[in-house]
């Protein structure tokens, strides 16, 4: 007689965890937004341009129709090219167990993600009056993406190193231990240096009001000395 094997609960509720992660997901939204709106685009272009054929027969009927799509089209390509003109917001990562020692730290640079993202997205917004060009908004948005994902992975490798380490014998736990120490003080250094860029893109929102001066040179600063740090973890992480 076969057994029959029992489902895993936990992989069933990781799953889960997952597609509702996805589905919930700040970027995903952003890019279902978007996909939205091209569809919307390219449906009522298309039925524009047969109301506009029909009504080049002599079809007159067809002229309402014409004016609607053609309205609704252009609502669509002015919603699309606001969508594409904004950066989406930083992608909602899985956080470790709460008995992972990366868990704290992940969670803390998460909410700077969200933090940097929205101050970013204040220094590009049009007639902001600050005094950051947008080459060097679009270089701390980028640095930070980079150096946020190997923050995320540095996290990873951490979860990694502690399953080793519960699963080693103990005369070799020790070892183990060491290295997640090690581990989590160069994440919360990541972090630390993460945190700059946020404190120099706050000074750059508030130099419009506040009279805050070096605001550009201050960004430029901080994401040149993220983007070192990005480096380097990307080595550390051998990617």
């Amino acid at each position: 007689m076969a057994l029959v094997r029992r489902p895993d609960l936990r992989a069933i509720a990781a799953e889960a965890a997952r597609q509702w992660l996805d589905f919930t997901d700040p970027a995903a939204r952003h890019q279902r937004r978007k996909e939205r709106a091209s569809r919307g685009l390219f449906i009522w272009t298309v039925l524009a341009l047969l109301s506009a054929v029909a009504v080049g027969f002599g079809n007159w009927v067809f002229l309402t129709g014409l004016v609607v799509t053609g309205a609704l089209a252009v609502r669509s390509g002015v919603k699309l090219r606001r969508l594409n003109e904004m950066a989406p917001p930083p992608p909602r990562r899985l956080l470790p167990s709460k008995f992972s020692s990366a868990r704290e730290p992940l969670q803390r640079l998460a909410r700077a993600e969200t933090t940097l993202h929205d101050l970013l997205q204040q220094l590009s917004a049009q007639g902001a009056g600050v005094t950051v060009d947008e080459v060097s908004v679009a270089e701390a948005r980028q640095t930070a993406a980079q150096a946020a994902a190997a923050l995320h992975q540095l996290g990873e490798r951490i979860v990694a190193v502690e399953r080793a380490r519960d699963a080693a014998p103990p005369a070799e736990r020790q070892e183990l231990d060491t290295a997640v120490r090690q581990l989590r003080a160069q994440l919360d250094e990541g972090i630390e240096s993460y945190r700059g860029l946020i404190a120099a893109a706050g000074k750059a929102v508030a130099a419009r009001d506040s009279g805050v001066s070096g605001a550009q040179a201050a960004l430029t600063d901080a994401t040149d000395r993220l983007a070192g740090m990005a480096s380097a973890l990307r080595e550390l992480n051998g990617s």
